[in-house]
């Protein structure tokens, strides 16, 4: 690093005095437009925190909802409910999402490549309330409101970021890894489940990581397909609560008190994509 620093302040040292003010601007301009799309996400972050650490206690993991508008309670529903959905659409997001990103790495010359492709392409430009409208005419629909839908339109908002992940990590795979893998005589499918995603494991644990704390904070997929639940349900045919709606049911009550867990429950889902996200910063650097 501090010989990387003085190559740079030596190579800043022989411009002209016209090209070293230009430098220093841009660079200014650099920092403040990096400010200016960091600093809102501290001030939210630190606006939940003055606000909902208060509500951080033990009531808040152990105890369900109270009545509207009476104090106590917590979203413990909420939290069981946010992690069995998280566990059901892990099932559909990472098994639909490393097959394609496989197939479109490993299969470029296939004539549904394009198409496939396509899909994938679509699919990661579609809004998450339409892939809870998706899920509401598939399940709802015919079976009724329960977290199994919920977990069914999440797992949808997964497949595209899983794919395009898996897809890239295996492209940094050397060719003479698969080469030498069919010279000794395996089939191509043998040499993938063998040598190449094992090679890719830890970038493709990474893109899971980040598609789950991508689709954690959604909300609006949620509400028409999980509705919410005020008691703790682990039944995935009936309706089931998650920490989005809980949050967005909280910030628009009149009661001050719904709206104080509402702001925790605010905070411990960014606590817990900050740390999902920083757990797969670690697995990457691990794997390299």
């Amino acid at each position: 690093m501090s010989t990387a620093l003085s190559a740079a302040s030596r190579s800043n040292a022989r411009l002209s005095p016209a090209r070293r003010i230009r430098n220093t601007l841009m660079g200014g301009l650099i920092l403040l437009a990096t400010l200016a799309v960091v600093a809102p996400l501290i001030l939210i972050f630190l606006y939940l925190l003055r606000e909902g650490v208060g509500a951080l206690n033990l009531d808040f993991f152990t105890k369900t909802p109270a009545p509207e508008g009476e104090t106590g309670g917590g979203l413990l529903n909420a939290i069981l409910g946010s992690i069995t959905m998280l566990a059901m659409a892990s099932v559909i997001g990472v098994l639909v999402g490393v097959a394609g990103g496989i197939f479109l790495a490993e299969y470029p010359r296939h004539p549904l490549m394009p198409t496939i492709r396509m899909i994938s392409d679509v699919l990661a430009g579609i809004p998450a309330i339409v892939m809870g409208l998706v899920a509401y005419g598939l399940i709802v629909l015919v079976f009724g409101f329960s977290g199994l839908a919920g977990a069914l339109a999440l797992g949808f908002l997964m497949i595209p970021i899983v794919v395009r992940t898996t897809e890239e990590v295996l492209k940094l795979v050397p060719l003479n890894v698969r080469e030498a893998g069919l010279a000794l005589g395996l089939p191509q499918w043998l040499v993938i489940m063998r040598i190449v995603l094992p090679a890719a494991r830890g970038g493709i644990i990474t893109g899971v990581m980040l598609a789950l704390a991508r689709v954690a904070g959604e909300a609006a997929p949620l509400l028409f397909t999980a509705f919410g639940n005020p008691n703790v349900n682990f039944n995935p045919s009936k309706p089931m609560s998650a920490l989005p709606l809980e949050i967005y049911r909280g910030a628009t009550s009149a009661y001050d008190e719904n709206q104080r867990l509402a702001k925790a429950g605010a905070l411990l889902l960014i606590l817990l994509i900050f740390a999902t996200s920083m757990l797969a910063r670690y697995v990457t650097r691990q794997r390299k």
